[in-house]
């Protein structure tokens, strides 16, 4: 791969990202509405962009091969502030793709599309999405999206259902939901690689003991996570447990469900 596009290269999860996936093409073109500083070396592009504004958006795609797509607001917030990136620069995002060429999408979905499910359910990628907020409902539109694009215009996407991908999990309910740093990265370069996925949709979480979700889809990436929470599990477990009846104990999406409405 000659170029690969890095959005949203300035959250949490992209400044992680900007250094792991150097090894992945020749150029790694970075990009973000938020400072990103100045390339880190020949092999880095910095681009700065507005999802949200179109004609921008299709000059940070053009010359690129695939696309990493993080960027867009990454918590619950009013619908306005949704719209603009996560909706508005998806579709910019795929349109600048079909027109420039670009076959391959990594979409950061999130396990919030399916957040309203309880915690003692199990489910697959074909179970009925239950988003739990306006960015889980965006996370859906774009599941939607990548489908479409693919139907229509032949683009591929693996749209990954990212559950709780941070140092170590903060909580219990992210014992379950915790996906490495380094299990994130082998999966990202599977979804890049792998070939004839048109669109597929699968869970990232690491190989943990209480697992939610049947992830038998991934077998298609060849991924199967090498790391696990439980090497964490006496230090979440010495933290005060919370009532049974808290969105963190209850459902898949934790606290998710109960932020909101907003302005009221």
């Amino acid at each position: 791969m000659q170029r690969l596009l890095l959005t949203g290269a300035a959250g949490g999860l992209g400044r992680v990202l900007r250094e792991r996936l150097v090894p992945m093409a020749a150029t790694l073109r970075v990009s973000d509405i938020a400072p990103l500083g100045a390339p880190r070396g020949p092999h880095e592009e910095v681009m700065p962009c507005d999802l949200a504004d179109k004609a921008a958006v299709h000059r940070l795609v053009e010359g690129c091969d695939a696309i990493v797509h993080l960027g867009g607001v990454s918590v619950e917030r009013p619908f306005e502030e949704i719209l603009e990136a996560n909706i508005k620069g998806l579709f910019n995002v795929y349109e600048a793709a079909r027109r420039h060429g670009v076959r391959r999408v990594v979409f950061a979905s999130s396990n919030h599309v399916i957040g309203f499910y309880r915690q003692t359910e199990r489910l697959d990628a074909s179970a009925l999405r239950r988003p739990d907020g306006y960015y889980g409902l965006s996370k859906s539109f774009g599941e939607d999206m990548a489908q479409f694009y693919f139907d229509r215009h032949g683009i591929e996407t693996v749209s990954i259902r990212i559950g709780s991908s941070f140092p170590e999990p903060a909580n219990r309910r992210m014992m379950s939901t915790w996906l490495s740093y380094d299990d994130l990265t082998r999966l990202i370069d599977r979804a890049l690689y792998t070939r004839n996925v048109g669109h597929l949709v699968v869970y990232g979480a690491s190989a943990n003991r209480d697992v939610w979700w049947d992830n038998h889809a991934a077998a298609r990436l060849g991924w199967t996570p090498q790391d696990s929470s439980e090497i964490f599990r006496d230090k979440v477990e010495a933290q005060p447990p919370v009532a049974s009846t808290d969105p963190n104990a209850l459902y898949q999406g934790g606290g998710f469900t109960a932020q909101g409405p907003f302005g009221d």
